[in-house]
C-alpha cells in the first residue's frame, strides 16, 4: 500500500502526526512524506525509526521526499522527543481532578478521559501545563492507559504535575512514571498566573 503525505508548510509538529497516521493506517508498504525544512525531516526520520522502517530521502527543488519503507505491523508507534525550534502553546492550564470525565457512567468517563488527553496531543497549540490532583493523579502512573500521550505532550513542552498529597493519599507516589510532583502552592501559583483555564 502507498500512501502521501504533503506536509509542506505544516508547523512543527503536524508533520510528524500526519506521518503517524499515515504509517499506522498501513500494514505494510511505503508512505513518502514531502516536508520543506531541516528540522521536519529529522523529526520525521526519528519517527521511521522508532518504528524500525528503512527510509530513503531525496531532496527535490527545496523540499525533503522522505520514503519511509514499512515490512511489518505496529499498532501504535512510540512517542519520540521531538526538535522543533519552538512548538506553539497556548497560555492554557488545564486542571484534571478525577481519572475519568463528566458525571454518570464511570466506564464510559473513563473512555471520555483516555480520547481527551489523546487529543490533546493532536491539537496544536498545546496547553502551557496540565495539573493532576484527587483521583486525577492515577492517570500519571503505572498501569494508566494515557502514559504514552502524556508523555508526548510532556515531550512537547507540556508541564505535567502532579498533587504530592493526593499520590501519598493514594498510595501511588512510587509508581509515578510521567512528570514532577507539586504542591497546592504550585498549582495555585500555576493557575493563578494562566490566562485562561479549564477544569475537568
Amino acid at each position: 500500500m502507498y500512501k502521501e503525505v504533503d506536509a509542506r508548510g505544516l508547523n512543527c509538529p503536524l508533520p510528524v502526526i500526519h506521518t503517524k497516521k499515515a504509517l499506522e493506517a498501513i500494514n505494510t508498504g511505503k508512505v513518502t512524506t514531502i516536508v520543506d525544512n531541516e528540522v521536519a525531516k529529522e523529526n520525521i526520520s526519528k519517527l521511521a525509526k522508532s518504528m524500525e522502517c528503512k527510509i530513503d530521502i531525496q531532496k527535490n527543488q527545496g523540499a525533503y521526499y522522505i520514503d519511509i519503507f514499512k515490512d511489518h505491523s505496529i499498532e501504535k508507534a512510540p512517542a519520540i522527543d521531538l526538535e522543533c525550534d519552538s512548538l506553539p502553546k497556548k497560555d492554557l492550564v488545564i486542571l484534571i481532578s478525577k481519572d475519568r470525565f463528566g458525571e454518570g457512567s464511570e466506564e464510559l468517563g473513563k473512555v471520555l478521559m483516555k480520547g481527551y488527553i489523546y487529543t490533546l496531543t493532536e491539537v496544536t497549540p498545546f496547553p502551557k501545563a496540565i495539573l493532576f490532583l484527587n483521583s486525577g493523579v492515577n492517570l500519571v502512573v503505572e498501569g494508566s492507559e494515557v502514559i504514552e500521550h502524556l508523555r508526548n505532550l510532556e515531550a512537547n513542552g507540556v508541564e505535567i504535575i502532579s498533587c504530592g498529597t493526593c499520590l501519598d493519599y493514594f498510595k501511588v507516589k512510587n509508581k509515578l512514571v510521567v512528570g514532577g510532583i507539586g504542591n497546592m502552592y504550585t498549582i495555585v501559583e500555576k493557575l493563578n498566573n494562566a490566562k485562561n483555564t479549564i477544569k475537568l
